[in-house]
């Protein structure tokens, strides 16, 4: 059972998960109920090393960090010929996406992109960390720091 959009935005990730996590219970998905545990587990030991509930940036983080570890699982797993165990973390992974920002577009990461070399008045690839310590803040976590990195080495090349 899905809870109403407006009720979404005013809980947290990890209320969201709790929530998600007893639907799935009552429903008798064993692999959602899993993935939800693992995601539930991470966003708890973060809060418990934190002393203090996480804002949702520290969740986004949190997500994006378990994401990282099941996509390279995956792709160790595939590597090892075990392609079940390769599957399984995918659709972790996948659950995990459920719970992240919508990634930007390339045309509006772009944009954004420029604007901040722009503001920055950076034009040599020297400066790129400054450009990338300018512009990560204005993305609240809708793009990977990869694809970043690889735009501002573009425009600044």
């Amino acid at each position: 059972m899905r809870l109403p959009d407006a009720t979404l935005d005013r809980m947290t990730i990890t209320k969201r998960v709790q929530s998600d996590l007893t639907a799935a219970t009552k429903a008798r998905d064993q692999d959602r109920v899993g993935a939800l545990r693992l995601v539930l587990d991470a966003l708890r030991k973060e809060a418990k090393e934190a002393r203090e509930e996480l804002d949702e940036q520290r969740e986004i983080a949190v997500l994006k960090r378990e994401r990282k570890r099941r996509v390279e699982a995956a792709d160790a797993y595939r590597g090892g010929q075990r392609t079940e165990l390769a599957a399984k973390e995918e659709a972790e992974a996948a659950v995990i996406d459920e719970y992240l920002p919508e990634q930007l577009s390339d045309a509006e990461l772009e944009a954004i992109v420029g604007e901040t070399v722009a503001e920055t008045g950076a034009e040599s690839a020297r400066e790129i960390g400054t450009v990338m310590s300018a512009v990560m803040p204005k993305l609240g976590g809708r793009a990977d720091g990869r694809r970043v990195s690889e735009i501002v080495r573009r425009k600044l090349a």
